[in-house]
Protein backbone atom coordinates (compact mmCIF):
# COMPACT_ATOMS: atom_id res chain seq x y z
CA UNK A 1 0.00 0.00 0.00
CA UNK A 2 3.15 2.43 0.68
CA UNK A 3 3.49 3.85 -2.96
CA UNK A 4 6.26 6.46 -2.05
CA UNK A 5 7.85 7.09 1.04
CA UNK A 6 10.18 9.35 2.65
CA UNK A 7 12.69 8.96 5.49
CA UNK A 8 12.80 12.26 8.14
CA UNK A 9 16.20 12.53 10.42
CA UNK A 10 15.49 15.50 12.79
CA UNK A 11 13.61 18.88 12.07
CA UNK A 12 10.70 18.38 14.20
CA UNK A 13 10.65 14.32 14.51
CA UNK A 14 12.24 13.49 17.54
CA UNK A 15 15.04 16.17 17.38
CA UNK A 16 15.32 19.31 19.08
CA UNK A 17 14.28 19.71 22.88
CA UNK A 18 14.26 16.02 23.76
CA UNK A 19 16.78 14.57 22.29
CA UNK A 20 16.63 12.51 18.61
CA UNK A 21 14.33 9.77 17.93
CA UNK A 22 15.54 8.27 15.33
CA UNK A 23 14.56 8.10 11.29
CA UNK A 24 10.41 8.13 10.91
CA UNK A 25 9.12 6.59 7.79
CA UNK A 26 6.57 8.72 6.39
CA UNK A 27 3.86 7.35 3.43
CA UNK A 28 4.20 10.73 1.37
CA UNK A 29 0.94 8.70 -1.03
CA UNK A 30 -2.50 9.79 -0.26
CA UNK A 31 -1.29 12.82 2.23
CA UNK A 32 -4.64 13.91 2.91
CA UNK A 33 -6.45 10.81 2.95
CA UNK A 34 -7.98 9.35 6.25
CA UNK A 35 -5.33 7.49 8.92
CA UNK A 36 -5.32 5.82 11.98
CA UNK A 37 -1.87 5.70 14.27
CA UNK A 38 -1.84 3.90 17.67
CA UNK A 39 0.68 5.76 19.31
CA UNK A 40 3.03 4.45 22.48
CA UNK A 41 4.59 7.64 23.79
CA UNK A 42 7.30 7.25 26.36
CA UNK A 43 9.50 9.45 29.00
CA UNK A 44 8.30 11.53 31.69
CA UNK A 45 4.65 11.70 30.24
CA UNK A 46 2.66 10.71 33.57
CA UNK A 47 1.84 13.36 35.88
CA UNK A 48 2.41 16.65 33.65
CA UNK A 49 -1.00 16.84 31.87
CA UNK A 50 0.28 14.89 29.02
CA UNK A 51 -3.13 13.62 28.03
CA UNK A 52 -5.14 16.92 28.77
CA UNK A 53 -2.51 18.67 25.94
CA UNK A 54 -3.18 15.26 23.51
CA UNK A 55 -6.91 15.71 24.03
CA UNK A 56 -6.38 19.48 23.63
CA UNK A 57 -4.49 19.60 20.35
CA UNK A 58 -6.47 16.75 19.08
CA UNK A 59 -9.55 18.41 19.73
CA UNK A 60 -8.43 21.81 17.96
CA UNK A 61 -7.55 19.90 14.64
CA UNK A 62 -10.57 17.89 14.60
CA UNK A 63 -8.94 14.62 15.38
CA UNK A 64 -10.85 11.46 16.75
CA UNK A 65 -9.72 8.64 19.20
CA UNK A 66 -8.38 8.74 22.54
CA UNK A 67 -5.36 8.93 25.05
CA UNK A 68 -4.64 6.69 28.48
CA UNK A 69 -1.93 6.48 30.69
CA UNK A 70 -0.25 2.89 31.10
CA UNK A 71 0.65 0.74 34.07
CA UNK A 72 4.67 0.77 32.56
CA UNK A 73 5.01 4.70 32.78
CA UNK A 74 3.77 5.43 28.88
CA UNK A 75 0.99 7.00 27.53
CA UNK A 76 -1.61 4.84 24.69
CA UNK A 77 -2.90 7.31 21.93
CA UNK A 78 -4.98 5.89 19.49
CA UNK A 79 -5.79 9.09 16.72
CA UNK A 80 -7.56 9.25 13.76
CA UNK A 81 -8.23 11.21 10.85
CA UNK A 82 -6.57 13.36 7.78
CA UNK A 83 -3.07 12.27 7.29
CA UNK A 84 -1.81 15.43 7.84
CA UNK A 85 -3.36 16.47 10.56
CA UNK A 86 -2.52 13.47 12.42
CA UNK A 87 0.98 13.88 11.38
CA UNK A 88 1.06 17.47 12.87
CA UNK A 89 -0.82 16.22 15.96
CA UNK A 90 2.71 13.62 16.28
CA UNK A 91 4.64 16.57 15.90
CA UNK A 92 3.06 17.80 18.87
CA UNK A 93 3.14 14.90 20.65
CA UNK A 94 6.70 14.91 20.57
CA UNK A 95 7.15 18.23 22.06
CA UNK A 96 4.25 17.69 24.46
CA UNK A 97 3.52 20.38 27.25
CA UNK A 98 5.86 22.64 29.36
CA UNK A 99 6.41 19.81 32.19
CA UNK A 100 7.02 16.07 30.16
CA UNK A 101 10.00 15.13 28.43
CA UNK A 102 9.46 12.48 25.44
CA UNK A 103 11.79 10.25 25.39
CA UNK A 104 10.34 8.29 21.91
CA UNK A 105 6.99 7.77 20.13
CA UNK A 106 6.07 4.58 18.55
CA UNK A 107 4.27 4.55 16.10
CA UNK A 108 2.05 2.14 14.27
CA UNK A 109 -0.07 3.47 10.94
CA UNK A 110 -3.54 1.77 10.51
CA UNK A 111 -6.25 2.01 7.91
CA UNK A 112 -9.25 3.99 9.32
CA UNK A 113 -12.36 2.84 11.05
CA UNK A 114 -15.09 5.61 11.89
CA UNK A 115 -15.30 4.02 14.85
CA UNK A 116 -14.55 7.46 17.34
CA UNK A 117 -16.56 10.28 16.82
CA UNK A 118 -14.70 12.67 19.01
CA UNK A 119 -11.57 12.68 20.88
CA UNK A 120 -11.06 11.81 25.00
CA UNK A 121 -9.63 10.98 28.01
CA UNK A 122 -9.67 7.28 28.59
CA UNK A 123 -9.38 5.91 32.29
Amino acid sequence: MVAATRLLRGEGHGAGRHGGAGPLLVDMAGADSAVRARVLVAGRVQGVAYRAFARDVACRAGLRGGVRNLDDGRVEVEVEGERRAVEGFLDALRAGPPLASVDRLDVQWQAATGAQTDFRVWY
